[in-house]
């Protein structure tokens, strides 16, 4: 609310400055002139005359009175957009008591389950899994990442995880159209069986790239001191000569050429709306922007901002999900 009030504070004010100058501007996102076009275009032109169908321009009798409409389209604006761009989080009476996260920092699977959490503000801890020892995890049959405790239930596989989740906090929601659904079922198995397995490939590029990326994971890691220098070198050449594997795997040619046709078909696939479900992130986006984070910021997110359109929706993105909502040891 504080930041809302701020930003309609700085809209009212220069809504304010250019009407005394005679100058109007329009204030307004994409999605908040599509929802209210038609409100400010009824407002500023009355109703239609009977006679002739067009609409009665009585605002040049009254410009207080367009003023006043002006600064409450700016406002109404600036609310849509906030409401756009909140985050979703669930009836208290829904959300888990107990959410603890075992994970690798850099995992893009486990990074996925983090931005469901995120975006749907629900607490959580996170327990890092030595990748060499894997001691945090050794009470569970289940040997990999992630694996999410809900109030003593164990929840393993990142898709399955979101399904499960999502049917606890949404459990009063009613089900969206049929399309809507096949829609989103289809981009998460894309990222799951495409998207991911192109990401390996390109932070292990190189052995510049690779020990950029080892260099992330070791600060970011469960690692002893040792660990960390042995991991950052060692895993950095082993994960470069896996990558080459990986890439004549799925037939990858082009690392970089490949990552940069994911990100294209995937904003192809967003068909001009800010996000694939709509005026707010759906599982799809939470996917594909969950994957995508932690490579952000390495040379191969950088380069795939730089060169793709992708940069528009990972920025929109950012803003939906806002600040995590991890519990802090």
């Amino acid at each position: 609310m504080r930041r809302a009030s701020t930003l309609a504070s700085s809209v009212l004010s220069r809504t304010l400055a250019t009407a005394h100058g005679g100058v109007g501007v329009g204030v307004a996102t994409s999605t908040a002139v599509h929802h209210n076009q038609r409100l400010l275009q009824v407002a500023l032109y009355g109703s239609s005359s009977s006679s002739g169908g067009s609409y009665t321009r009585w605002w040049s009798k009254s410009p207080a009175r367009v003023l006043s409409l002006g600064v409450a389209g700016a406002l109404i604006s600036v609310a849509a957009a906030q409401e756009v761009h909140a985050k979703e989080p669930p009836p208290p009476e829904l959300v888990p008591k107990d959410v603890v996260l075992y994970q690798y920092e850099a995992c893009p699977f486990c990074n996925k389950v983090k931005a469901f959490l995120d975006y749907y503000d629900i607490p959580y801890k996170v327990v890092e899994v030595n990748p060499i020892s894997k001691k945090e995890i050794k009470w569970s049959d289940y040997k990999k990442v992630p694996i999410l405790m809900v109030d003593g239930e164990q929840l393993i596989d990142s898709s399955a995880i979101i399904d499960k989740l999502g049917g606890k906090i949404h459990s009063d929601k009613s089900a969206d159209s049929k399309s809507d659904n096949d829609e989103e079922k289809k981009w998460r198995g894309w990222v799951d069986n495409h998207l991911v397995h192109i990401l390996s490939p390109n932070i292990y590029r190189n052995t510049s790239e690779a020990l950029e990326s080892f260099d992330y994971i070791t600060s970011n890691g469960n690692f002893s001191f040792t660990e960390k220098i042995t991991v950052k070198y060692a895993g950095a050449a082993a994960m470069y000569f896996v990558s080459k594997k990986l890439k004549k795997k799925y037939n990858i040619t082009d690392e970089r050429a490949a990552l940069y046709e994911a990100a294209e078909t995937w904003v192809d696939g967003l068909n001009g709306r800010d996000f694939l479900g709509g005026f707010k992130p759906n599982l799809a986006d939470l996917a594909v922007y969950g994957v995508l984070r932690p490579i952000r910021y390495l040379r191969s997110g950088k380069d795939m901002v730089e060169h793709t359109r992708i940069g528009d929706w990972y920025t929109r993105m950012e803003n939906a999900v806002g600040e995590s909502s991890r519990i802090k040891a």
